[in-house]
């Protein structure tokens, strides 16, 4: 591993403990796939800043468009008029949007934020307060999101009481449910909506309940696609009881499941959709949609903010549409899925290393493994007694080591790859080799 450099050194000095990192070597530049950092290393990334440059970063057109709108118009404050960026984005995504309906848009700046806007636009379009929320689902760290936020404690610890109305119910993930990984989809399905059921009849009445705010793949929950059962379920139970449907698709949103937006898998329409990270390839950009018949029941003034829906993020977020059409990018999801599932479940089948892998699950270049480590917690029910410890953290080090960045995930022992959607294919066969002589090697270290 190169040297800390004195810059580095610096912002460990300076910038707040509360801000956790891979590591403390100091980016200088990316380049499509790769990161080059200040230490001279060239990193494959695998993690593209955790789902944001969908399109590799630094992607010429993109760049170059905003850059372009720089010289123009850099804030055109949404409170004060329209602004022609912000209006060419809204006609480059009503075309690609899971269902016709969704046709009215508001722009913000984190995927955080824009959960917010969701929420509030839910309880003005009810009038009523409540809202539920997945186990091991993520919305993000702001003081109300972290209320909806269920996937590590970490995230609310110390900052208790948080927004109140929130209740949770049970994912469709084996693991979360406490039962073995050989459980039937349909039996997971079944006890999940059984226990929403009991939610509505024991802790918020559906008088009461605003929303059910669900991820189509749970992404800091450790990267789990929700079946296409149990999001129709939730769909009729949204329907019976007037409940709006929230699809937060921030991390899965645009082209990452191989699809425009993970919901489409399933059919199901959403009343409110959470966009954010790849929207606009790196410029911080988010927004929510729904039916205008929804949106006009909020006042004129009640939504805004000083950045939202920025003039050179929107310029951005057009050119990665355009990008999006231009270079065939779903094709290229779909082709690059193919190999990387290919590698992972022929490690999974390998008489060395399969052993230790209870999963390999995702969709497109949205996917996870989870391994067997053991670490003592209740959720360990299922895991390998004799497997090595901390498995995901040691191989992701290993594979910086190596030369990549791999991320982990959830309270479980879970990788996760999250590379550029135009990555070529031989960088992705660079990865998966990186990857492969990490899993062997950390093995066997045990």
């Amino acid at each position: 591993m190169a040297a800390v450099t004195q810059l580095a050194r610096y912002g460990e000095r300076h910038i707040a403990r509360g801000l956790n990192r891979l590591t403390n070597a100091v980016i200088k530049e990316g380049r499509g796939s790769y990161l080059h950092m200040e230490d001279g290393r060239k990193m494959l990334d695998f993690t593209t800043g955790i789902g944001v440059a969908g399109l590799g970063h630094c992607h010429p057109k993109i760049s170059k468009a905003a850059a372009d709108q720089c010289l123009s118009l850099v804030h055109g404050q949404c409170s004060i008029a329209y602004h022609e960026p912000y209006l060419k984005l809204i006609e480059r995504l009503i075309p690609v949007m899971p269902h016709p309906s969704l046709d009215t848009f508001f722009f913000w700046n984190s995927g955080a934020e824009a959960v917010e806007a969701s929420i509030k636009l839910a309880r003005a379009a009810t009038g009523k307060q409540n809202v539920i929320v997945m186990q091991g689902g993520y919305h993000g760290r702001t003081f109300g999101t972290m209320a909806l936020t269920k996937s590590k404690t970490v995230y609310s610890q110390d900052v208790f009481p948080l927004m109140p109305g929130v209740f949770s119910v049970p994912f469709p993930y084996w693991h979360q449910c406490g039962l073995p990984s050989s459980t039937p989809t349909s039996e997971l399905v079944q006890h999940c909506l059984f226990q929403l059921d009991l939610t509505l009849s024991q802790q918020t009445a559906p008088s009461d309940t605003a929303a059910i705010i669900v991820e189509p793949v749970l992404g800091e929950g450790g990267y789990v696609p929700a079946p296409t059962e149990f999001l129709q379920g939730l769909r009729k139970v949204c329907d019976k009881h007037e409940i709006l449907l929230i699809a937060d698709e921030v991390q899965s949103g645009f082209g990452r499941t191989g699809k425009y937006f993970a919901i489409e898998r399933s059919g199901v329409k959403p009343d409110i959709m959470v966009m954010a990270k790849g929207l606009a390839n790196g410029f911080p950009l988010s927004g929510i949609v729904s039916r205008k018949e929804i949106m006009d029941r909020q006042s004129p003034g009640t939504m805004g903010g000083t950045y939202a829906g920025n003039a050179v993020a929107c310029a951005a977020a057009v050119a990665c549409a355009e990008a999006f059409q231009e270079e065939k990018v779903l094709q290229n999801v779909e082709a690059r899925s193919h190999e990387l599932f290919g590698v992972l479940k022929g490690l999974q089948k390998d008489s060395q290393v399969g052993h230790h892998i209870l999963d390999v699950r995702g969709a497109g270049l949205m996917v996870g493994v989870e391994f067997g480590s053991p670490s003592g917690h209740a959720h360990d029910k299922f895991r390998r007694p004799d497997a090595p410890k901390t498995l995901a953290s040691r191989i992701s080090k290993r594979c910086l080591e190596k030369g990549m960045f791999l991320l982990t995930t959830s309270v479980f022992d879970v990788v996760r790859f999250i590379p550029p959607l135009n990555i070529t294919k031989e960088d992705m066969k660079k990865g998966t080799d990186i990857f492969s002589e990490s899993v062997h090697e950390i093995v066997r270290e045990g």
